[in-house]
């Protein structure tokens, strides 16, 4: 079971959130807490931890990006989800900065914020549209005031990589097990069927796509089929 911490100071969301999270038999909450110093007291204590840390960025006493710095290094393997009013693109990099793997906007709350935290531990980086699309007119804006030289050696790096062709050592960083999963996944089935077809549980399933993501340096289902495609990995 994945031990899910909420800092949120707004007690009607917070009850959202826990609720949600207790529902799902693969989380387990172990705190809701509304403030700051509230959630450093609780961090510190030696005999707590957390796997995901969901967190508003506007506490009352302080700002949910010092949470995120102040769990992430006690508990380093933990993964931090942000759920805030705020959707400016200086909130959303510094929160990204700081360790969140998701950031999603207030208005646009999944009704089922248990799914989300399971999707982000199978390796997902959940983000809503609208600040997806800011951080991209942000990046599109950056890039193109850099020096034009700039721009085309980094096309040039990119079209490199590209073009590489795997080494047996890249070709040999996937499982048996993950290569199967890899390859059900490029044939468009769901967790429960890939489970069903292994043999394995969904839980099972979920972490061999955690994995796939890390080995693969990638977020999403279609990064990983194209970068294993890239690799070698799928004809």
């Amino acid at each position: 079971m994945w031990r899910v911490l909420i800092v949120e100071d707004d007690p009607q969301m917070r009850d959202f959130f826990a609720g949600s999270v207790l529902r799902c038999d693969q989380l387990m909450l172990v705190a809701s807490l509304g403030t700051l110093a509230d959630a450093r007291a609780w961090l510190d204590e030696p005999t707590h931890a957390i796997d995901v840390l969901l967190t508003d960025l506007g506490l009352p006493d302080g700002s949910g990006l010092d949470v995120i710095r102040h769990a992430v290094g006690l508990y380093p393997h933990c993964e931090p989800l942000v759920i805030s009013m705020f959707g400016d693109e200086d909130n959303v990099l510094a929160s990204i900065e700081a360790g969140a793997l998701g950031y999603i906007h207030k208005d646009s709350t999944p009704h089922d914020i248990a799914q989300t935290i399971l999707d982000m531990r199978a390796g997902a980086s959940p983000i809503s549209p609208m600040i997806a699309r800011r951080v991209l007119s942000k990046y599109l804006s950056l890039r193109s005031n850099k020096p034009e030289a700039y721009v085309k050696a980094e096309q040039l790096a990119i079209d490199n990589v590209a073009q590489e062709t795997p080494s047996p050592a890249e070709r040999s960083l996937l499982s048996k097990r993950e290569q199967a999963v890899l390859e059900l996944i490029a044939r468009g089935f769901s967790y429960a069927e890939i489970a069903r077809l292994q043999a394995i549980s969904v839980h099972t399933v979920q972490t061999h796509i955690k994995n796939l993501y890390a080995k693969l340096a990638v977020h999403s289902k279609t990064e990983a089929v194209f970068e294993a495609t890239r690799l070698g990995f799928l004809s």
